[in-house]
């Protein structure tokens, strides 16, 4: 066990442990696009279904974005559990580069997006509040990913608490925010969707100066120097980062293209199908956040095993984590069968005029989702798995094959071809899900997680 945590005993407490506060972190991290979502629902539904379709695309963007964060998480834990304080710092360091640079460059997709929202046939009237939102929501981008790298930071030296209540903080300052610039509250000019883009940005500027200041000021930290001559660069760490975290990032993007696709591909279908749309990803969206942080605790768990040779603790915490995601995937199943209206229906206003179509829509959507919840749990840890051990070029290409070479086309037929709209669009998630979580957990026990194997020796950086 490094310096920089208590977690100790069975390895149900360790994932519990590392797992739940990263669950809860994930979990108020989404709150802040939740309460976008509840709070421009009750403004009006034309500017929900912009917010929709346009944090779709930045969410598709920012994923990317996050790869270079997903990285310094095995890497870190690797390094501490050697005790190397050097590379803690120069991964954690150009983890940060990286991902300042990749905001700045990613800019002018977000100013020029109402031209891609037109060819890409989105109502008519939602391209130009899109377009609006995204234009100030691009300069949320670089806190956004530099509050990824430093959860992934602390999160890899077991300290997760300070990322939980930090976000939950969050939540709380972006209702705040949202019922000032949305509504045109306490005197303020009435902005509408382009007001949760503005909450966005103060609320990201804020999440990371307050991780910043904890991982400045706290002594046990102190040693690791994070930003002590921050502007000086380190291309070899740079370039490890860069190698782990691009395919990380690709296969991001691959899952999170396919749920914006699918929006793209609901929004042909009409405006109310795509604010339930929007609805239902939020909800489904918002319970996978549990299952990214039990995927994280396993991330952390291998990679320190890897740092510490020690494939007994390796295949103990993997079988672990697997159980753990599961059983909460088939809590989550009954819920969505059991309870979809009435989780719909937390989105709407009373009073709008499309609630019982929207109602009806998206609960139609959730019994879909119910179907792939054991699939979506299991590819994402096998994803955590397999970066545990910096396994990352050949789960992008199962990614990229399963959900765009699978789930894509088999949506777009279901959907669109044959005309089975927003639920044959759904189906495809079924699809493309189950293909990704079969192929990937044979990757990791079939390879690193192996009794005889040796993920030290046999996984290469990248």
């Amino acid at each position: 066990m490094t310096r920089d945590t208590a977690i100790s005993g069975s390895p149900l407490r360790k994932v519990l442990a590392l797992g739940l506060p990263l669950a809860g972190s994930h979990l108020a991290q989404f709150m802040l696009a939740v309460t976008d979502t509840i709070m421009l629902g009750w403004y009006g539904v034309t500017d929900l279904a912009a917010g929709v379709i346009g944090a779709a695309l930045f969410f598709a963007v920012f994923t990317f974005g996050t790869g270079f964060a997903n990285a310094v998480m095995p890497m870190v834990a690797t390094a501490a559990a050697s005790e190397d304080d050097t590379d803690v710092r120069r991964a954690t360091r150009m983890g940060l580069w990286l991902s300042i640079g990749f905001g700045i460059l990613a800019l002018p997709l977000f100013w020029f997006s109402g031209t891609l929202l037109t060819l890409l046939r989105q109502p008519e009237e939602v391209v130009p509040l899109a377009e609006a939102y995204m234009r100030i929501l691009g300069f949320s981008l670089v806190p956004a990913l530099c509050v990824m790298v430093l959860k992934n930071y602390l999160a890899a030296l077991g300290r997760t608490q300070v990322a939980l209540w930090v976000t939950v903080g969050a939540v709380g300052l972006n209702i705040v925010l949202n019922w000032m610039f949305i509504f045109g509250n306490l005197g303020l000019k009435e902005m509408g969707v382009r007001g949760a883009a503005v909450a966005t940005i103060l609320v990201n500027l804020a999440t990371i100066a307050a991780l910043g200041a904890y991982c400045a000021a706290l002594p046990a930290l102190r040693r690791y120097a994070l930003f002590q001559r921050f502007w000086r660069a380190d291309w070899q760490a740079m370039a490890q980062v860069w190698r782990v975290g691009w395919p990380i990032g690709v296969a991001l993007v691959a899952e999170s293209g396919l749920f914006s696709a699918t929006a793209i591909m609901v929004g042909w279908i009409g405006t109310h199908e795509l604010a339930a749309h929007g609805i239902a990803v939020e909800i489904t969206a918002m319970l996978f956040m549990v299952h990214m942080g039990f995927s994280n605790a396993a991330t952390v768990l291998v990679g320190r095993a890897r740092g510490q040779r020690d494939q007994a603790a390796l295949r103990a915490s993997a079988r672990v984590a697997v159980v753990v995601s599961l059983t909460f995937a088939a809590a989550t199943m009954v819920l969505y069968i059991t309870a979809g209206p009435f989780l719909v229906g937390l989105f709407l206003s009373p009073d709008e005029p499309a609630r019982a179509a929207i109602i009806t829509i998206g609960a139609s959507f959730l019994i879909v989702a119910a179907v792939f919840q054991l699939a979506d749990g299991a590819q994402v840890m096998a994803m955590g798995l397999l970066r545990g051990v910096q396994d990352t070029r050949v789960p992008m290409l199962v990614a990229a094959f399963s959900y765009w070479g699978v789930g894509l086309p088999t949506s777009y037929l279901f959907g669109i071809h044959w005309g089975f709209g927003g639920e044959g669009v759904w189906a495809g998630l079924v699809v493309g899900l189950s293909t990704a979580a079969v192929l990937l957990m044979l990757r990791f026990w079939r390879g690193p997680g192996r009794g005889d194997a040796r993920p030290w020796a046999q996984a290469k950086v990248g």
